[in-house]
């Protein structure tokens, strides 16, 4: 993927491209090559300082009645790896990456680590790039959702396992699938339309920024549905 399409998943231009690629560039690459290129790891150091700040600013004035230990715990679940792993998957940032040929046949821009580290570096060079403010808002935007869920409990539920799991103690065998019914929207920015069925029947229908995002969600209606043939 092109640096350029990362941009515009984002929401922000860069006027100095070399912080992008520096932020997209991962220490595997900087080993095999040396040609000069420097890795994402101190742009990772300051992401990392900067995306505590805004989203701890972020829970501070939304969340007036929380204290610090909630706030704490709070924004720890909102910056933790799989969060951020799930953000960078949802805008293909390993796509866009810089992998020396050993990491990159290892899968590299699948690994969790490799891509929180990269979110956080993304955010470092926009910083660097066009300040605080700049980061505050892209932040704001990426962050959204996952800021909803946190603050109404619904965070990281796997609602696909916990459909499979209440099947399987009813000893009931089924196949699931989940269908694809329609995408909305441009492409660095698409709605996604799911729905599961179980063994044929149709059950519930989820919507998402994201297909994976979607499926959840079609397994969160089928769990709170009531269904003549399938009781969950």
């Amino acid at each position: 993927m092109k640096p350029g399409i990362l941009e515009e998943k984002i929401g922000y231009s860069f006027e100095n491209k070399e912080l992008l690629e520096i932020a997209l560039t991962h220490s595997s690459f900087v080993r095999e090559n040396r040609d000069g290129s420097k890795d994402n790891e101190r742009l990772e150091f300051l992401g990392d300082a900067y995306l505590d700040a805004i989203i701890g600013k972020e829970l501070f004035y939304r969340l007036g009645s929380k204290k610090e230990g909630d706030l704490t715990k709070l924004r720890a679940k909102i910056v933790c790896e799989n969060s951020l792993a799930m953000l960078a998957k949802d805008i293909n940032l390993g796509d866009a990456m810089r992998f020396g040929k050993g990491e990159s046949k290892g899968g590299g821009k699948k690994k969790k680590s490799i891509l929180a580290d990269a979110v956080e570096a993304v955010l470092g060079a926009i910083v660097l790039d066009g300040g605080y403010e700049q980061a505050e808002q892209v932040v704001r935007k990426l962050f959204a959702e996952t800021i909803e869920k946190a603050m109404e409990g619904d965070f990281f539920v796997d609602y696909k396992s916990k459909v499979q799991e209440r099947l399987q103690v009813k000893g009931k065998i089924t196949k699931i699938h989940y269908v694809s019914d329609k995408e909305e929207g441009p492409p660095h920015s698409k709605t996604f339309y799911v729905h599961l069925e179980c063994d044929g029947v149709v059950m519930g229908h989820g919507v998402g920024k994201s297909k994976k995002e979607a499926e959840q969600m079609a397994a969160k209606d089928t769990l709170e549905m009531e269904n003549e043939k399938y009781v969950f």
